[in-house]
């Protein structure tokens, strides 16, 4: 009970403090600039979270991201720590595209708009549509998306059925696909947990997957090579 409140006042007073500081610098309207303060700032909270928390993150396969430039990172999604070992694991500039309903928790909402993180409603198509454009063209000028494929946590561990949405945004762009498997995070936060435990946490990053030449109607291809790809890093597949 001890160590839930604590997280929960970690939690709490951190996103207050990392979120006034990039509403402050989007109310003086200081320009986006890559490293610059809409960068900086999600990453020491995150660094931050893990820190507090005893949560180490060990990364494997950055090698695959040698000459690459914007791209969207998809990977799965075991517990709210995953965003904070994606954060600190993966290069930027990134971009997250969460669903809509985190826009609407105060502070944490407004500052993650504020920095330039895409949000998606996934009840209403045509918002949903002209959001993923909206980040296909952030992409082309260089940024990298990161996506949770699942679109929301495993109750299991195991990966469940993806959704479109990303691959249809790395088609949108024409920028490579590159699967992401985040290994531990099961264990220390599963969803309907109240607080994480100590543990280590390993990212790890695949080949990317080509997206130059194809179209909307390839998605579905595109989907079963980065489960694939998941799959052999490690990740324990849905039986049948």
């Amino acid at each position: 009970m001890i160590r839930a409140i604590r997280f929960w006042l970690t939690l709490v007073g951190s996103v207050l403090y990392y979120a006034t500081r990039v509403l402050w610098a989007a109310l003086r309207r200081v320009p986006y600039q890559p490293g610059g303060i809409y960068d900086q700032v999600p990453v020491a909270w995150c660094r931050f979270m893990l820190r507090a928390n005893g949560l180490t993150v060990g990364v494997q396969g950055a090698e695959h991201l040698a000459g690459l430039g914007p791209c969207v990172f998809v990977a799965n999604h075991q517990s709210w720590v995953d965003v904070w070992a994606a954060c600190t694991a993966l290069p930027g500039p990134l971009r997250f595209v969460a669903k809509e309903e985190l826009t609407r928790i105060p502070f944490f909402g407004p500052a993650l708009r504020a920095a330039g993180h895409i949000s998606i409603d996934r009840k209403d198509r045509t918002s949903a549509v002209a959001a993923y454009a909206r980040a296909a063209e952030i992409v082309r000028q260089g940024v990298r998306a990161v996506i949770f494929a699942e679109g929301t946590r495993s109750r299991t561990g195991r990966l469940q059925p993806f959704k479109k949405g990303p691959f249809v945004l790395a088609i949108l762009a024409q920028v490579p696909v590159v699967p992401v498997l985040i290994e531990g995070t099961f264990d220390i936060l599963p969803k309907g947990a109240g607080c994480p435990r100590p543990g280590p946490i390993t990212v790890h990053i695949g080949p990317p997957i080509a997206t130059t030449g194809l179209r909307y109607e390839d998605r579905d291809a595109l989907i079963a090579r980065c489960r694939a790809a998941m799959v052999a890093m490690g990740a324990k597949d849905e039986p049948g």
